[in-house]
């Protein structure tokens, strides 16, 4: 009767605790999906952006805005999109964000004009993204003790780095043999789902006396515009001297001054919140929060991953979809070996290695990344096939994986679960920033490069008339564009441009792209040893477990 009692009692245990890894599992695909999500749409159209200006009846310049302007409208915002989870409590502010979102991307499905998907992409997404990662990282936070968290946050973290690989792939599948608004329908009913499954995720309620400071909204908001709108244009106009045709401001470009005025801007919104503090009055961000030097040192490392990451993310397509001529599926096949790698290396290193050391991970992380890097460089070369991207691809998806696994639970875990919020706007805004400078500096060296090599090629080159040479030096200055061979080629036909000329010509640019290449990759690899580098501020050893972070009812192990 004894043993009778005892199985039943081990049933009941093992029943619930099976039951309780189910929830929590269910609770870190609904979160993992929305961060998927907010990543897609940074990704998934730039293979489809001259399908869809045509679409809409505008130009790819319209289309580029647009993109641009969602960057810009989520950026600015994380910081207020995390102050609002305290105030209305994280699992509302995440469901509303979810709505937001969804009805942005119902009307980016049905837009008839550039106005219309200004709205629903730009906008609509735009504000719902930014109330929702920042709840992502509380709700994280509030689901899983601390022990559990680095893997949480690594599949989290992992979603939204396989979202950018795969974007090119799903953009091209659905743009190449159905429409690429359906993309957008897709959201539309994804959105549904983890609204469906939010009912599962444990809340943290309101915050008492938790109030919004418009001001400091302000400030955030522009400063950060500011910062952010200039990166983004660094390509278009340059960064300090103005390119050729752009816009001069007292004889520089417009992007350093934006850049600054945020900067000024920014400093200006910490000194308000001081001022705040000291009157006893409810801030936006606590400023002592960001002297924490662990919560700096995650930060830190998180903008060095977010730009190697975009930075990679913007040259190895191009050396696939111009270089090599490969369409948008084809290129988003050979990027698949990266969301392997990182997937495995994301929830794997926190199963296997639950007490390794997160400096010495992140340092691996690194590494990883700086070895795919210097791979690729090794092994990029005029003749050079899309098959040579496979090992650097596998290498920097372990790297950004194993990054993933930490970074996340040290940047929360270096403060009171209370400001988990706080963390994750700032977090959020930290790694839009990254990501938007990795593509502004690798677009900008790749493009100097490429100008300087075909300017010197041609000019060297016999089978290319002075004159012809001289021309391309007064029109090209300013910078060459990224086109294939066959683009290339048929600008020159059209030009009259004779034969042998116009092959001489096509096989300057094509080794100049590569040098582009090159010089890129090149920058990526020494910013990756810089980051290896700044490591020493992420602690040793993993944050240990305490009773005020232990989670909410129905939460568990992932």
């Amino acid at each position: 009767m004894d043993v009778s009692r005892e199985t039943g009692v081990a049933s009941t245990a093992t029943e619930g605790a099976a039951g309780a890894a189910g929830a929590a599992g269910l609770v870190l695909l609904t979160l993992a999906s929305a961060q998927f999500l907010m990543t897609l749409d940074s990704s998934v159209m730039n293979v489809s952006i001259a399908t869809v200006a045509k679409d809409v009846g505008t130009t790819v310049t319209g289309i580029q805005a647009a993109i641009t302007f969602y960057t810009l409208v989520m950026a600015s915002l994380m910081i207020t999109g995390g102050k609002v989870g305290q105030i209305l409590g994280r699992k509302r502010a995440f469901s509303i964000g979810c709505v937001i979102y969804g009805c942005g991307s119902l009307i980016t499905a049905l837009s008839p004009n550039l106005a219309v998907l200004l709205v629903g992409w730009s906008v609509l997404e735009g504000v719902g993204a930014a109330l929702i990662m920042p709840a992502i990282v509380a709700l994280v936070a509030s689901n899983f003790a601390r022990p559990q968290r680095p893997r949480a946050y690594g599949l989290v973290a992992s979603a939204g780095a396989i979202a950018v690989a795969a974007g090119p792939l799903i953009g091209g599948l659905f743009t190449t043999y159905a429409s690429w608004r359906w993309v957008f329908v897709g959201e539309v009913l994804i959105v549904l789902v983890i609204l469906a499954f939010t009912r599962r995720v444990a809340d943290t309620p309101p915050e008492a006396g938790a109030r919004l400071d418009l001001v400091g909204t302000v400030l955030s908001a522009l400063g950060l515009g500011l910062i952010v709108y200039g990166i983004l244009r660094a390509g278009t106009w340059g960064f300090v001297q103005p390119k050729q045709g752009a816009p001069q401001w007292l004889g520089l470009s417009p992007v350093i001054w934006l850049v600054l005025a945020g900067g000024v801007v920014l400093r200006v919104f910490m000194w308000w919140e001081l001022h705040r503090l000291r009157r006893g009055a409810a801030v936006l961000v606590d400023p002592a929060m960001l002297r924490n030097q662990t919560l700096r040192g995650g930060l830190i490392s998180f903008l060095f991953q977010y730009l190697l990451q975009a930075g990679l993310f913007f040259t190895v397509p191009l050396f696939l979809s111009v270089a090599l001529g490969l369409s948008a599926v084809a290129t988003g096949v050979r990027l698949l070996p990266l969301s392997v790698t990182l997937l495995l290396a994301a929830a794997g290193v926190p199963k296997v290695f639950p007490n390794a050391s997160p400096r010495r991970v992140v340092q691996i992380g690194f590494f990883a990344l700086f070895a795919g890097i210097v791979i690729m460089l090794a092994l990029l070369d005029a003749g050079a096939g899309p098959e040579i991207i496979t090992w650097p691809m596998l290498l920097a998806g372990l790297g950004v994986g194993a990054l993933a696994s930490q970074l996340g639970s040290v940047t929360v875990s270096a403060v009171p679960d209370e400001q988990s919020g706080d963390v994750g706007g700032i977090q959020n805004t930290v790694t839009n920033l990254g990501a938007s400078i990795g593509t502004a500096l690798a677009g900008a060296v790749l493009i100097s490069a490429l100008t300087t090599s075909f300017l010197t090629g041609i000019e060297h080159n016999p089978a290319v008339p002075h004159e012809v040479a001289a021309q391309a030096q007064v029109e090209l200055g300013g910078g060459i564009p990224f086109i294939s061979d066959k683009d290339l080629q048929a600008q020159l036909d059209k030009a009259g441009v004779p034969a042998k000329t116009a092959d001489a010509i096509v096989t300057e640019n094509a080794n100049a792209r590569i040098d582009g290449l090159r010089s890129s990759l090149s920058l990526l690899a020494i910013i990756a040893l810089i980051a290896l580098f700044a490591t020493r501020r992420i602690p040793a050893r993993q944050p240990a477990a305490s009773p005020e972070s232990e989670p909410a009812a129905g939460a568990g192990s992932p």
